[in-house]
């Protein structure tokens, strides 16, 4: 639990409130004996203490930093970028509401973030507006990935997803 509330904190994907809850609400599930508030509360505010300390140590521009120039270049090119999105339904669904002259969607999960934190890689999903899967050859896909490598990360194509070398070094 105390790591769950560390992964929370450094994705920094949902309100103070949201993280709470998520916390307590899961503590409650795994330690249901315990004061779930209590601990939750405990372990966000040791998370966000430890994030504090360990980010004076990160350079002046981070990993983090550069995705979000590759994602908001993205968006300028009509590809809309849906970040710690719930799932896959979430992403087809913001298509549907509002995906008119849009080229496509990238999107990622909180897990996806986490993965991102403790390995250094995040997998970003491409999606055609029509949602259809990006696939090699595709200009969408070329052009997503030669946005990464100018913006200087290292991004492949494997297996439905695109794996960008990353650490999601957000600062709080």
């Amino acid at each position: 639990m105390v790591d769950f509330a560390r992964l929370q904190v450094r994705a920094g994907l949902l309100s103070s409130e949201a993280m709470l809850a998520e916390v307590i609400e899961a503590t409650k599930a795994e330690m249901p004996e315990t004061d779930a508030s209590i601990m939750a509360r405990a372990w966000l505010a040791g998370a966000r203490k430890d994030l504090v300390a360990e980010a004076v140590t990160w350079p002046a521009a981070t990993d983090f930093d550069t995705l979000q120039a590759v994602f908001a270049e993205c968006e300028q090119h009509g590809v809309r970028v849906l970040q710690g999105v719930e799932d896959h339904w979430r992403a087809k669904a913001s298509l549907e509401q509002d995906g008119s002259g849009l080229r496509g969607i990238m999107w990622f999960t909180q897990p996806d973030v986490w993965h991102a934190i403790d390995e250094g890689m995040l997998e970003v999903n491409l999606w055609h507006a029509s949602t259809a899967n990006a696939a090699p050859g595709d200009h969408l896909l070329s052009a997503v990935l030669s946005c990464f490598s100018w913006h200087g990360l290292s991004a492949r194509f494997d297996e439905g997803r695109i794996e960008v070398s990353a650490f999601w070094h957000r600062r709080p």
